[in-house]
């Protein structure tokens, strides 16, 4: 993505940029300050572990290294570690200067800022199956907002990516605009830099 041509002013991505050498209580600044807007959705924003936890390939040495490295000691969950490569992939590749284009957003802090900044009643998923009533109110706040229905219709089975993600990618790139217009909220808004100079940052 960052090779085309022309590039793209931002790119949003929800995947966390930024890692810190110790993990305080709830994960980063960012972390906790982006759940003051989600309500009792508050979960959906994972507490991001210590850059040696997240480089960790075996998952109780992820454990065990994230707890040695956070205050109150604090491990892993396997949800977060499923994502720990994704988080490393971005992490090797991203610098201050990439940084300035490629932003980390989170789609549940999306929703809440087209909401009106009220935190959405209804998750996506209740015990990992989808719920038809939390992905028609995420779908009605986007097509309000301009995005055309048609975009939300699946033209043939896909196991890699279900309607949520879709959802996600669509209301991310309404927060990629709205960096580009000014319009976006940075959580927090002083972010704090970590080891490699990148900002701790998730806007909305």
């Amino acid at each position: 993505v960052l090779a085309l041509e022309p590039a793209p002013v931002i790119i949003a991505i929800d995947v966390p940029i930024g890692l810190p050498d110790r993990a305080g209580l709830g994960g980063r600044i960012a972390d906790v300050d982006a759940r003051t807007v989600l309500g009792g959705r508050k979960s959906a924003v994972f507490s991001v572990p210590a850059r040696a936890a997240v480089m960790e390939h075996d998952y109780r040495r992820a454990c065990a290294i994230a707890a040695a490295h956070s205050h109150p000691p604090r491990m892993v969950s396997k949800q977060a570690f499923n994502i720990f490569p994704k988080i490393r992939e971005v992490d090797a590749l991203m610098t201050p200067a990439i940084q300035a284009g490629v932003k980390e957003v989170h789609p549940e802090v999306a929703f809440a800022a087209l909401n009106g900044w009220q935190a959405l009643d209804l998750p996506k998923k209740v015990k990992s199956s989808p719920s038809q009533a939390g992905l028609a109110l995420r779908r009605g706040l986007l097509e309000r907002a301009g995005y055309d229905p048609a975009l939300f219709v699946f033209p043939m089975k896909r196991k890699n990516a279900g309607l949520d993600d879709l959802l996600d990618a669509a209301v991310n790139s309404w927060t990629a605009a709205r960096i580009v217009r000014g319009e976006a909220r940075r959580f927090p808004a002083s972010p704090e830099r970590d080891a490699k100079g990148l900002c701790c940052e998730i806007w909305g």
